[in-house]
């Protein structure tokens, strides 16, 4: 398959088990996401790579967050549950940085291509992958656990493992309502 094919056919995957990928690979999905884009080489994203332990430790702050917010036993044990749902979760954030040219929210879009770009590599790897935000993007708690400053942003999990089963292909989009030349 080349890789027009690829992208005309590719598609998330949330079906995930296994053993985190071995470090070789983390690093190549890694070294796809700091090719994207970047106006003026400021790297305005950072990865935090969860695993292992990490997995446990993400789990306590999802779920102290949603403790934190009153939710109910249900929800809270939702949110417990979510980080599991892979064996590796690259969390994407944004690293702002004050730039004439270059405003917060290209800054934000070239971490949003990176994200992107690291679950395209999970998948040309045959690995299954899925980007997620949701709340736990946005709460501060969860920032606060993973280190990622409250000014900053979580721009997405991108979980990651073998796939559990294959999906049956959507249906491709036409583009033709999408599109128009000026």
């Amino acid at each position: 398959m080349n890789v027009l094919e690829f992208l005309h056919t590719r598609q998330s995957n949330p079906n995930l088990h296994g053993n985190s990928p071995d470090e070789q690979v983390i690093n190549d999905i890694i070294k796809a996401g700091m090719r994207v884009p970047d106006h003026a080489g400021l790297t305005p994203w950072r990865f935090t790579i969860v695993k292992d332990e990490g997995l446990t430790k993400l789990s306590k702050a999802f779920k102290s967050a949603v403790v934190s917010d009153g939710g109910d036993e249900v929800k809270i044990e939702k949110a417990a549950k979510m980080p599991f749902r892979a064996p590796l979760i690259i969390v994407i954030s944004t690293k702002f940085h004050q730039h004439v040219k270059v405003p917060k929210q290209e800054q934000l879009i070239a971490a949003g291509c990176a994200a992107h770009a690291m679950q395209m590599a999970a998948t040309t790897l045959n690995l299954g992958a899925m980007w997620r935000t949701g709340e736990m993007s946005y709460h501060p708690l969860v920032k606060a656990r993973l280190n990622i400053e409250l000014h900053e942003e979580i721009v997405g999990f991108i979980y990651i493992g073998e796939k559990s089963k294959e999906l049956p292909m959507k249906k491709i989009r036409e583009f033709e309502d999408y599109v128009s030349y000026f």
